[in-house]
């Protein structure tokens, strides 16, 4: 399920020994954090391996890492057959700031997309209300928002999709 996600990067199934790889990406993104707290570290990215949405199993999950030689480029957490079977939902991603404004994250979203296109027939996801650089990014992929706002404890997402050809 991992390997087809891209032509471009070099990608798998991310581990305990990443972490430190991760945490020096999502520190390399302080405007995602102003928005969606706390501020990142060993444990944060720890829980973000291994958070699960209700009523799914670890098979379900995957936190995969896109990475150019021995840069870690991208991370894109995504979840299979939620919420229902039609749907894969992507539960964070995360361009490290290096490669940003270079097409990476558009190139790694496409080539995902197009992968998961085989199997379901949309892509889910929820970005933080405020965020400017993520609602931007998700519109630009062709994601539109769809139902209302969801509260969470410290700030408000906004559920977007797009159907998949």
């Amino acid at each position: 399920m991992i390997e087809p996600l891209s032509t471009s990067y070099s990608c798998r199934q991310l581990t305990e020994a990443d972490i430190p790889n991760v945490l020096a990406l999502y520190e390399s993104n302080p405007l995602y954090f102003q928005h969606c707290p706390p501020e990142p570290s060993l444990d944060s990215v720890r829980e973000d391996m291994l958070r699960l949405p209700d009523g799914k199993i670890r098979a379900d999950k995957f936190f995969v890492g896109f990475w150019h030689e021995q840069d870690l480029v991208a991370v894109l957490d995504f979840v299979l057959a939620y919420p229902d079977e039609k749907t894969v939902f992507i539960g964070l991603f995360m361009v490290n700031q290096a490669y940003q404004g270079k097409g990476a994250g558009s190139q790694i979203i496409t080539e995902a997309l197009a992968h998961f296109s085989k199997k379901f027939q949309k892509a889910r996801l929820a970005y933080v209300k405020g965020n400017p650089q993520s609602q931007g990014f998700w519109e630009k992929q062709g994601f539109k928002a769809v139902g209302d706002e969801i509260k969470q404890a410290h700030y408000t997402v906004v559920a977007m999709e797009k159907v998949l050809n």
